[in-house]
């Protein structure tokens, strides 16, 4: 088979970062979540099936490759199929990073094409990434991840909480006891959440590491970045990859 990149184990995975809302941090995600499963070893490549803003494919220091999805300004559906000829054929673990416009027609491909039953019956383990976000588009991002929550059939979802616009709450409540939640518990694998820290700190050393599409460790490593703002930089990484080690998903 063929290796879906060089740097670690074979065993493959596909993540997929789904959610209906745009600019709530899908690209973010698919970057942390690339930088943690590299550490663990991981065999990962990037695909960027975003057709409007690639971001993801912006980080240099991770492996990103895009995928042509427009086909006289629409989405071409069987470029899908090309993605999952890939998800069969190679080893590794793949981090698809997609679009607002790209949700609708990769959830009705998934589902129209019994395509995670087929990876599961090749030994395949997919998970689904939907981020939550506080503020305006809470209710927006809520109804995205209960989209894909009444239609899976497995326990696969791994929701990110993205507190950038403010705390993930309603009428009081954190998202474990939105009545959301609960009504599709038995389909969430795990959560991460990514705190909102104090804005001129941790909030400015962050926005500079994401606007430069740098990764913790080429931020942590280079010689832009003073001490402190550094070791900040790590506290997050620490965080964010210690919620994911409870999540499991290596």
């Amino acid at each position: 088979m063929t290796k879906a990149s060089g740097n670690g184990s074979g065993r493959t995975a596909i993540h997929i970062a789904l959610q209906g809302k745009g600019g709530v941090g899908k690209s973010l995600i698919s970057a942390i979540l690339s930088q943690y499963l590299s550490s663990k070893g991981q065999d990962v490549c990037g695909i960027d099936a975003d057709p409007v803003n690639q971001t993801f494919s912006e980080y240099g220091g991770l492996r990103v490759e895009c995928l042509n999805l427009l086909r006289e300004g629409s989405i071409d559906q069987r470029e899908f199929d090309l993605l999952m000829e890939r998800f069969l054929k190679e080893e590794g673990t793949f981090v698809v990073d997609t679009g607002a416009s790209t949700f609708i027609p990769l959830w009705h491909y998934i589902l129209e094409n019994h395509a995670f039953d087929h990876l599961r019956q090749k030994g395949k383990r997919v998970f689904i990434h939907s981020v939550i976000t506080g503020g305006q588009s809470l209710n927006d991002t809520l109804s995205g991840f209960e989209a894909l929550a009444e239609t899976t059939r497995e326990k696969n979802i791994v929701v990110w909480l993205n507190e950038y616009f403010g705390p993930v709450l309603q009428d009081g409540a954190g998202f474990a006891d939105m009545a959301v939640c609960k009504r599709h518990a038995n389909k969430l694998h795990g959560s991460v959440a990514i705190a909102r820290r104090t804005a001129d700190t941790f909030g400015r050393d962050m926005e500079e590491m994401i606007s430069r599409k740098l990764t913790f460790d080429e931020a942590v490593k280079g010689s832009d970045f003073t001490i402190m703002t550094k070791q900040r930089l790590l506290v997050v990484q620490h965080d964010l990859f210690e919620q994911l080690d409870r999540v499991g998903l290596v």
